[in-house]
């Protein structure tokens, strides 16, 4: 296919005729108009049609039309990809992230600012889904990097690679004025005590359920979360105890206004980060699994 041909029937296509696109073309309507019946000759379909003094398009010529704006939209990323913009002299470094939207947003901002502070300067662009959205957009090299809190399944026909960060244990926090509600020592207190726990779909809600089993522990869970931060809002405002990572200790005391009321080493919380490497060779992924090795997690 000769895309100059296919690239004045979008033209056209997009100016709403053949003489107000030869003005922009600056060719002339005939040659403009030659040029697009070589097109269709090539595709064996009519691309146009006549309406009154008027062209418009046919069913062919919507679906090429759809393509067009497909393969020119990503001309116009590849020539902006290619501009490459400089700070100081230095090319900026652009790094896309998937956060998978069960990970606490301390955490992934946590895990994520070490690729900031690269000597390169850094663009930065995140985007939140679902895990097995994310891991899709990574497979068509999307993203450079997917922030998970499970790791990629075999099941998936998706050729990356896990790279453990790091885990956390579980702190249990509630809103001072539960306490005085709550019978005896951790974790017997939790027996009967409202709690707000995460959505079915959640490795944390995975682990939970067999831990309360285990210690034969039965809480009345008034509410269930896909959302960790409104879970958080609904036990700041005392509706119920909840669980969250060890690490984010201070900062959701701070946060939220609650106190831990205990911590458990059986419910751990993990965190990986999913790339197209097998050996870390980009940047910013290497920064991101360095710094939180060997700071935010420990080692």
């Amino acid at each position: 296919m000769n895309f100059k041909h296919l690239h004045y029937f979008w033209v056209a296509a997009k100016a709403g005729g053949i003489a107000r696109a030869g003005e922009q073309l600056h060719t002339t309507p005939q040659t403009l108009s030659s040029q697009i019946k070589l097109l269709e000759d090539r595709l064996g379909r009519k691309l146009f049609r006549k309406s009154g003094r008027k062209l418009e398009l046919t069913d062919d010529g919507r679906v090429a039309l759809r393509y067009a704006d497909e393969i020119f939209g990503l001309g116009n990323e590849l020539e902006a990809e290619m501009r490459e913009q400089r700070v100081g002299g230095k090319p900026v470094l652009e790094f896309r992230v998937g956060v998978a939207d069960s990970v606490a947003k301390p955490v992934a901002s946590r895990l994520l600012a070490p690729a900031l502070r690269l000597a390169q300067p850094v663009r930065l662009i995140c985007v939140e889904g679902k895990h097995g959205d994310l891991l899709a957009q990574l497979a068509l090299h999307r993203l450079d990097l997917v922030i998970a809190d499970e790791p990629l399944s075999r099941r998936l026909s998706v050729k990356a690679f896990n790279h453990a960060l790091g885990s956390s244990p579980m702190s249990f926090f509630c809103a001072p004025a539960l306490l005085p509600a709550l019978k005896g020592p951790f974790p017997k207190c939790l027996n009967g005590a409202p709690m707000l726990i995460q959505g079915q779909a959640s490795p944390m809600r995975q682990q939970l359920e067999p831990w309360l089993l285990r210690h034969h522990l039965q809480p009345r869970v008034v509410g269930e979360f896909d959302d960790g931060a409104l879970m958080k809002a609904f036990g700041r405002d005392g509706h119920g105890l909840f669980l969250s990572p060890t690490v984010l200790e201070d900062e959701t005391s701070a946060q939220y206004g609650v106190q831990v009321i205990g911590r458990s080493d059986e419910l751990t919380e993990d965190f990986y980060a999913i790339s197209v490497e097998r050996r870390i060779t980009h940047p910013g992924v290497a920064a991101i699994t360095s710094a939180a090795r060997s700071a935010l997690f420990g080692g």
